[in-house]
């Protein structure tokens, strides 16, 4: 991890266990677009939102109540020179507890202010972290992308595009 590395982090009242169990419920925050598995070390699954932006993720580490790492194997993006920016970068979940909270630090590995796609990926991920997963740990529903269904202001300006 580099200094420059997109990071945001977030402290809930519930247990590291409800954390991790939001966290790997990708279908409940992030998109309901999500074809495979999103729990177990060495799962894989495919994110597409409408023509701009699809990945394949995998598990690479997972250590239930603390710690999961994505790898991003294959990555596109309609709205960037690059077309795989995000392309062998690591989002990555670690958890801990302290005076009776949970903190949840979320850490996109090279997902770094160079990057042409940076200020829309910071602020997206602010927005699925902040508040759609926060919204799911806390109250058991998050705000993830429906079919058709952009999330957030940045996704509905490049669905208009």
């Amino acid at each position: 991890m580099s200094a420059q590395d997109f990071t945001t982090t977030l402290i809930v009242d519930q247990s590291p266990e409800e954390v991790f169990n939001a966290v790997t419920n990708v279908r409940g925050w992030w998109s309901e677009q999500i074809d495979g598995h999103t729990a177990q070390l060495n799962d894989i699954f495919d994110y597409h939102y409408e023509d701009i932006h699809r990945c394949k993720v995998k598990l690479i580490e997972v250590i239930p109540n603390q710690k999961i790492v994505w790898l991003v194997e294959q990555n596109y993006f309609k709205f960037t020179e690059d077309k795989t920016e995000w392309t062998d970068t690591k989002p990555t979940f670690e958890i801990s507890e302290k005076n009776g909270k949970t903190a949840l630090r979320f850490t996109h590995v090279g997902l770094v202010p160079d990057y042409e796609c940076f200020d829309i990926c910071r602020d997206s991920w602010t927005n699925y972290i902040q508040n759609s997963l926060k919204k799911l740990i806390t109250t058991g529903k998050g705000m993830p992308n429906g079919k058709d269904k952009p999330q957030t202001e940045n996704e509905k300006k490049l669905s208009a595009k």
